[in-house]
C-alpha cells in the first residue's frame, strides 16, 4: 500500500512537471511583461535591447540597467546582485525541463563575475553576457 502511494506521488510529480513546464516561447512571452516595464524605466529602445537573446550586448549603461531591471522584476536579484538560489528556483518554475540543468550550470559559472564590478548594473550585465557565451542555445531573454 505504501509503495503504491509513493509510486502515485512520483507519477503525479513527473506528470505535473511535464504537463505544466513552459515552452521556450512561453517563457519569453512571460518575460516580455518585464521588458515592457523596464524599457521605459531605463530609457532604452527596441533597437538597443531587441537582440540581447542573440548575443548583441550594447556597452551602454542604460542597457546594462535594463538587464538588471528585468532580473530584478523577476525577483532573482537580492542586495543588487543576482542570487543563485533565487535564479535556480525561477529556472525550476519557468524553464522547460530539457534546458534547466545546462542553464543552471551556466549560472554557476557566471554568477560570480558580477562581484568584480562596483556598479550593480554592470555586474549583472557582465554575468548575463557570460550566460549567453556559456550556453547560447539555451539563453532566454526578452
Amino acid at each position: 500500500m505504501r509503495i503504491s502511494f509513493l509510486f502515485l506521488i512520483s507519477v503525479t510529480i513527473i506528470t505535473f512537471d511535464s504537463v505544466f513546464a513552459m515552452t521556450r516561447a512561453q517563457v519569453k512571452k512571460t518575460m516580455t511583461i518585464m521588458k515592457n516595464q523596464c524599457m521605459p524605466k531605463n530609457g532604452v529602445t527596441e533597437d538597443e535591447v531587441g537582440k540581447i537573446e542573440e548575443g548583441i550586448f550594447l556597452e551602454n549603461h542604460n542597457v546594462m540597467c535594463y538587464i538588471a531591471c528585468v532580473y530584478k522584476t523577476i525577483q532573482v536579484v537580492k542586495n543588487d546582485r543576482l542570487d543563485k538560489d533565487l535564479i535556480s528556483k525561477q529556472i525550476d518554475i519557468l524553464y522547460p525541463q530539457e534546458i534547466r540543468e545546462s542553464t543552471k550550470k551556466a549560472v554557476g559559472e557566471c554568477i560570480s563575475l558580477q562581484e568584480k564590478y562596483d556598479d550593480w548594473c554592470e555586474g549583472i550585465f557582465r554575468s548575463t553576457k557570460c550566460l549567453y557565451e556559456k550556453d547560447p542555445a539555451n539563453f532566454i531573454f526578452p
